[in-house]
């Protein structure tokens, strides 16, 4: 389970034996038990393992001919 941490870290506080991530930081090595209690608690987010592919939309009428 990727999560994105929401919330800053106590100075010294530790995560699974590490120091605590950056607000913003992706952290894909947690075990699930303990990534998904982090997003229960609402400290981090679930991230997608494989963001949607964006369409790039074509507006009719744009084509030079």
């Amino acid at each position: 389970m990727r999560i994105r941490i929401l919330a800053a870290g106590q100075p010294g506080a530790v995560l699974y034996d590490r120091p605590w991530p950056a607000v913003g930081d992706v952290v894909e090595d947690l075990p699930t038990t303990v990534a998904a209690h982090l997003v229960a608690s609402e400290v981090a987010e679930e991230v997608p393992d494989d963001p949607p592919a964006r369409r790039r939309k074509t507006r009719k009428g744009d084509d030079d001919g």
